[in-house]
């Protein structure tokens, strides 16, 4: 039998209803589907407004370049980018021309190392955090919090692994001005390939909308299309093609948000299911083994389950043998990665990050597992994993 990490949550039912959709010949590129879907996330999170693009990585791209061309970060600012975290979390303060300040993990729940970040913070002055909440773990948001309004730094939470995670029953993703998710394939709700950011900053809201499509302010709202047009003159016709900032195309399309439409009817049961399961691994796995430390008032509703073991090859090993899945846990240190190495340097000193990228690893979670393939999976970790 195999025990993948991951299995898509767009059911048959959900294809022969997009079928039947397409029977009709809708409009397939973005359009009111699109609207329609972006409200309903915005209402399930919590926020005031929602942003539908083509990708987490493009949402993460896309919320950097807003918050620079809204003025609410500095052109060059220091960002705060987790070690143990995604290439395009990184990636996109590379190419913004913003400069990266990796912070170390911590090993309890394997977020940022907050005496780390707050040190960071009180001597190199960074404007923006990155935070990523790893696999769905939650981190100790009212520190984090604290932090960012102590020092004035922007918190954007990273919230594609961690879609449906709760500290203190408030949704990740409503803590800093706006968060981004991912809807690809495997992650907790898939419009094939998508992502969304979501804010309550309205002013924000706009320029996200702008720069989304090419820098253009046609999906704006009509107060912020008067408030950027009067002062230039530009008429209604010319405004069709008048670009106020520079901008990108990461649009999504109305085929996929019909999909995003159906997904959102899952998203409360399968984060109860993760969250189920994430808590059986936890029960399962070997006392004398590395577990993840949840926060208390926490639900998490993990992407999949992280272990730390001394021997990680022979334990990927045998897990390959007896048909599961593994990864590395998310990409291990950024610090460790070929393109930060290439620009910055390999003297980074992330001592917790460095043991995540040796011997860390992720195993199955998904909507479709049951206590059996847990405790399966859980029996071959507890015969081959040795402690760190």
């Amino acid at each position: 039998m195999k025990h993948t990490l991951v299995q898509d949550t767009i059911r048959n039912e959900d294809i022969d209803s997009l079928i039947e959709w397409l029977s009709t010949y809708p409009r397939l590129t973005k359009g009111p589907l699109t609207v329609e879907f972006e409200k309903l996330w915005a209402e399930w999170l919590g926020t005031k407004h929602a942003v539908f693009v083509n990708s987490g990585s493009s949402a993460n791209l896309l919320i950097l370049s807003s918050l620079i061309e809204s003025g609410k970060i500095s052109r060059g600012s220091k960002v705060v980018v987790p070690a143990v975290s995604w290439a395009t979390d990184l990636a996109p303060v590379m190419q913004l021309g913003l400069e990266p300040i990796l912070c170390d993990c911590n090993l309890d729940d394997l977020s940022i190392d907050l005496s780390y970040f707050e040190e960071i913070c009180a001597t190199q002055g960074p404007e923006c955090l990155m935070l990523v909440s790893v696999l769905g773990i939650v981190p100790d948001m009212d520190r984090i919090v604290d932090i960012c309004k102590r020092y004035n730094v922007t918190l954007v939470e990273d919230t594609c692994e961690s879609f449906g995670s709760c500290y203190k029953q408030k949704k990740l993703g409503n803590f800093g001005i706006a968060s981004t998710f991912s809807t690809y394939f495997g992650h907790h709700l898939s419009t094939i390939e998508g992502g969304v950011v979501a804010t309550n900053d309205t002013e924000l809201y706009n320029v996200l909308l702008s720069i989304r499509s090419h820098g253009w302010l046609r999906d704006c709202t009509e107060d912020f299309k008067k408030s950027k047009n009067e002062p230039w003159s530009v008429s209604d016709f010319a405004s069709q093609y008048t670009f106020h900032y520079p901008g990108f195309n990461l649009r999504a399309t109305d085929l996929q948000a019909f999909l995003g439409i159906r997904q959102l009817n899952y998203a409360n049961s399968v984060s109860d299911t993760r969250s189920d399961n994430f808590n059986s691994y936890v029960n399962n796995i070997s006392t004398k083994l590395w577990r993840p430390k949840t926060q208390d008032n926490s639900f998490v509703s993990s992407f999949c389950y992280p272990v730390i073991c001394q021997n990680r090859q022979e334990l990927v090993s045998e897990l390959h043998k007896n048909g599961i899945e593994s990864r590395p846990l998310i990409a291990g240190s950024m610090a460790r990665q070929p393109f930060f190495i290439n620009r910055y340097g390999s003297d980074a000193v992330l001592n917790n990050a460095d043991i995540v990228h040796k011997f860390g690893m992720y195993i199955p979670n998904n909507h479709r597992m049951t206590e059996s393939d847990i405790k399966f999976i859980t029996n071959v970790v507890n015969d081959i994993a040795r402690p760190i």
